[in-house]
């Protein structure tokens, strides 16, 4: 939710051309009800959740019509708009699993006059599937090398792995918290959306004792496919944490510098339990932390850590692009997803068509 990230490709040439990106800022009004029913989904209220839908449906048209003009392209030229949509709940844990992702695609294809794609991931969940992470499918388009093993670590609100081998499946999943758990409680305590350059954490020191607590989660030692997000990984759940903790609670700044070294402990377990010797490329938020990317490459022995930026792509725009990228597949009857990864009994057609 720091911002909505949207990309322009062109996939007339080979492979694809990105002719554009852009992050436009979330309304604070409209980050604040979001976050409102995020963090007590108990008392959330459908007529709230109703017009949330349409009020990011319209957020992102309007991301997309800025985008668009800034380039000087009539809308008319789009061919579609993938949405992936703005997560309310994600709960694969539950009898019947669900996914819930808002962002009203009508309400996009009125105000761009765009065919939209979205809705990517509740076929793969009734597949029997995850339905996530969905990112390796386009990982694997674009990254996988002949030359080298590589993990490509994407650090969003959760992280996930793909890990590319020669001649091998894909293997991905969501490893465990990535930015989410930072995030939160930089703003508990300083008011701030993140940790810029993590600065905070890197003034504090990493709390031996309470990463171990933080580690002792059965998540973290399940095995793949396995998704996860911020209805596990939430302030709560760090709450409990700290309170089953013997002695003085932590200082505020050595809290942060433990959530970071736990995002890149359980990122680095998953490197070397399934990819060990592989390169690490990094996207998303994650990307420019450099504390984070120092704590994974200190874990990880040596192995090469950098961005996706080495092998061409914008770490700020893998998931805009990607989901350019799952667009077209649906409109041509391709299949978005991966068995291999998300468990599905299959790779499935994702998303539904909302015609201009």
């Amino acid at each position: 939710m720091d911002a909505i990230d949207a990309a322009l490709v062109d996939f007339d040439v080979h492979p694809f051309a990105v002719l554009a990106t852009s992050a436009t800022p979330l309304d604070p009004a409209l980050k604040s009800r979001i976050i409102a029913v995020l963090e007590a989904p108990q008392r959330a209220d459908l007529d709230e959740i109703g017009q949330l839908d349409v009020a990011t449906g319209r957020a992102f048209a309007h991301a997309a019509l800025d985008l668009l003009n800034k380039c000087g392209i009539p809308a008319r030229s789009v061919t579609a708009l993938g949405s992936h949509g703005q997560t309310l709940r994600h709960r694969t844990d539950l009898p019947l699993p669900f996914t819930w992702q808002i962002g009203d695609p009508n309400t996009i294809a009125e105000l761009t006059g765009c065919t939209v794609v979205a809705d990517f991931r509740r076929r793969d969940i009734a597949a029997g599937g995850q339905g996530a992470p969905l990112l390796p499918a386009f990982h694997d388009r674009v990254f996988r090398s002949s030359r080298e093993a590589r993990a490509i670590l994407n650090v969003g609100g959760i992280a996930n792995i793909t890990v590319l081998r020669a001649d091998e499946p894909v293997i991905g999943f969501d490893t465990g918290p990535g930015n989410r758990l930072i995030d939160a409680w930089i703003a508990r305590h300083r008011g701030l959306d993140f940790d810029r350059d993590g600065a905070w954490a890197a003034s504090g020191r990493c709390d031996a004792a309470l990463l171990a607590r933080l580690l002792d989660e059965p998540y973290l030692r399940a095995a793949a496919p396995k998704s996860t997000g911020r209805e596990l990984f939430n302030l709560p759940w760090l709450e409990a944490k700290l309170a089953a903790r013997a002695g003085a609670a932590p200082a505020p700044e050595d809290v942060q510098a433990t959530l970071l070294e736990l995002t890149a402990a359980s990122a680095a377990d998953a490197v070397l339990r399934y990819a060990p010797g592989a390169s690490v490329y990094v996207c998303g938020g994650g990307a420019h932390n450099p504390p984070l990317l120092g704590a994974l490459a200190r874990r990880l022995g040596g192995t090469h850590v950098t961005t996706t930026a080495a092998l061409g792509l914008d770490p700020d725009y893998v998931e805009a692009i990607a989901f350019a990228w799952f667009a077209q597949r649906t409109l041509e009857g391709d299949t978005g997803s991966l068995a291999s990864v998300t468990g599905a009994e299959g790779a499935r057609i994702l998303g539904g068509i909302y015609r201009a």
